[in-house]
């Protein structure tokens, strides 16, 4: 109830005062974009991934939690998303919830491995983190280089999306992982800089359902409007009634809509996106090293041993997928990232000695390290998904069926 007011107080506060909000008066050359600055570091320990779920006023709940003013913050917001420091800044939803999704593994001929991860990059909007992988040594599934996540939308088919994908890139062989629970969700690179190898919380990593929800044409249409990543323009206090009427719908009927999915688990976070590899303008890199870690343990012991893995810090997902004969029957999946590679190891180890100190067996371990990649939100929307096949296949319409 004291939320809802809350709620409610920050709509009518942002419609009479977010309309003052002007593009600040400071040269754009002479605002600080750069990470190392302290006060864009103050703000993006914030925004990464600290702004949960929806909230009327999120800029707003990054100043109060960074206590920073909210002038400063929109400014500093603005320059580092000109800059690209920021690749983008959006409302982002629980994907896991909205579409059927895996990690794919593809296995492709190597002279054609550059071409394949351009097409997943360049033609396929439904493919989002797009990464080529190796292992330190020739181990199951190290032949498995590229590696993709992937948003089919609902009530179309996983595999027949996978086979065109597959045909078109020159695929030897793919296994699809869907996941079945989630245990850490949060890519916060500037929060986990220096962090200390085994760091974690007191409480089990959460578990996350992957069920997907259905909607309505209405909430898609809100929905649609409200993942929509923000132009430079758009980094100011009143963005939802910008995005109402995009939708065709009243400020506080958009709202309303954007709070029940909230409410119904499908609204991820309002969150500041860096570019995880690529220097900034100056050279400067947020991380460098990107390892998936696997490990294998006893079948019917995964949620407990997720759980146990998902409460270190360092790691940005963690998740049971079945990895199958072609790596190893391996079970529990998590990904970090860091600068140097001792250090991302040292992490790992970490988690191995935590796992055998709560007498969690071990059956079989790898990395596979991130090279070349690059990320976009999965769409999910299954209007667009039919805009799309037919222009890629030109079929009338994909195959319907949510089994696949």
């Amino acid at each position: 109830m004291v939320h809802a007011l809350r709620q409610s107080i920050d709509l009518v506060h942002v419609l009479f005062s977010g309309m003052t909000i002007a593009d600040s008066t400071r040269p754009p050359s002479s605002i600080p974009t750069e990470i190392g600055d302290p006060v864009n570091a103050r703000i993006l320990a914030v925004s990464e991934d600290r702004i949960a779920g929806f909230l009327v006023d999120p800029f707003g709940a990054i100043a109060r939690e960074a206590e920073l003013p909210l002038e400063t913050v929109l400014e500093r917001l603005r320059a580092m998303l000109a800059s690209g420091t920021i690749r983008r800044i959006r409302q982002t939803l629980m994907a896991t919830n909205l579409a059927p999704g895996a990690l794919v593994a593809w296995r492709v001929p190597a002279e054609r491995l550059d071409e394949a991860f351009d097409f997943m990059w360049r033609e396929d909007p439904f493919s989002g983190h797009i990464v080529i992988r190796s292992t330190d040594g020739a181990t199951p599934g190290s032949g498995y280089r590229l590696w993709t996540t992937l948003k089919v939308p609902q009530g179309f088919s996983m595999s027949d999306h996978c086979n065109f994908l597959a045909e078109r890139i020159g695929a030897e062989a793919y296994r699809a992982m869907p996941a079945k629970k989630l245990f850490a969700l949060g890519v916060g690179h500037v929060r986990r800089k220096g962090m200390e190898p085994g760091a974690k919380s007191d409480e089990l990593g959460t578990i996350i359902d992957t069920n997907v929800v259905e909607l309505s044409r209405r909430e898609w249409r809100v929905l649609e409007a409200l993942k929509r990543e923000l132009d430079v323009s758009e980094v100011r206090q009143d963005i939802w009634s910008l995005r109402a009427r995009e939708a065709g719908e009243p400020v506080d009927e958009f709202v309303r809509v954007a709070q029940d999915l909230g409410a119904r688990k499908v609204i991820g976070r309002f969150s500041t996106f860096l570019e995880h590899v690529k220097p900034s303008a100056v050279g400067t890199r947020v991380t460098r090293y990107n390892a998936l870690f696997h490990w294998r343990v006893p079948e019917g012991r995964e949620i407990e041993a997720g759980r146990e893995v998902g409460r270190h810090h360092i790691l940005t997902h963690c998740y049971w997928r079945e990895g199958g004969a072609e790596f190893a029957n391996v079970n529990i999946m998590a990904v970090a990232h860091g600068t140097d590679k001792a250090t991302v190891l040292a992490h790992k180890q970490a988690i191995d000695d935590h796992l055998a100190s709560i007498e969690m067996p071990v059956l079989y371990t790898n990395v596979f390290w991130g090279g070349r990649s690059e990320i976009k939100p999965s769409e999910i929307s299954p209007t667009a998904y039919e805009t799309w096949w037919r222009s890629v296949t030109k079929e009338r319409q994909p195959n319907r069926d949510i089994g696949g």
